[in-house]
């Protein structure tokens, strides 16, 4: 990351100033640093009610987004050569959970005992 002279990396800048230098090609904004600081990964101030951030700080956030990585455990389909696991609830398109609940049970129970005295 190259800093312009006027700023060393303790310097504090204005988030989108700070995305610029420490993003140059635009791929990472304001909002971005907001998600990451909300995240709990960007240390940012608060002074004068205005949200400032240095590249010390963002260099930091980077070394915690380095190698992390959402995982996807329940694909049907194949990564890196191996399959991966799949769920056990059932034929595809199912929803169930499990077992039905001893709650479920009683409400059918009910249910057809409601009916039977319709009749």
């Amino acid at each position: 990351m190259r800093i312009p002279q006027q700023f060393d990396n303790a310097t504090p800048l204005r988030l989108e100033v700070a995305a610029q230098i420490a993003f140059p090609d635009r791929s990472m904004g304001a909002a971005g640093l907001r998600k990451e600081r909300d995240a709990g990964r960007l240390e940012t101030e608060l002074i004068a009610g205005k949200e400032y951030v240095t590249l010390a700080a963002i260099a930091r956030m980077r070394e915690l987004c380095r190698g992390r990585r959402k995982g996807h455990g329940l694909s049907g389909g194949t990564k890196a050569g191996k399959r991966t696991a799949r769920a056990e609830i059932g034929p595809d398109g199912s929803s169930a959970t499990g077992q039905p609940s001893s709650a479920l049970a009683a409400a059918k129970e009910a249910a057809q005992e409601l009916r039977t005295k319709k009749r």
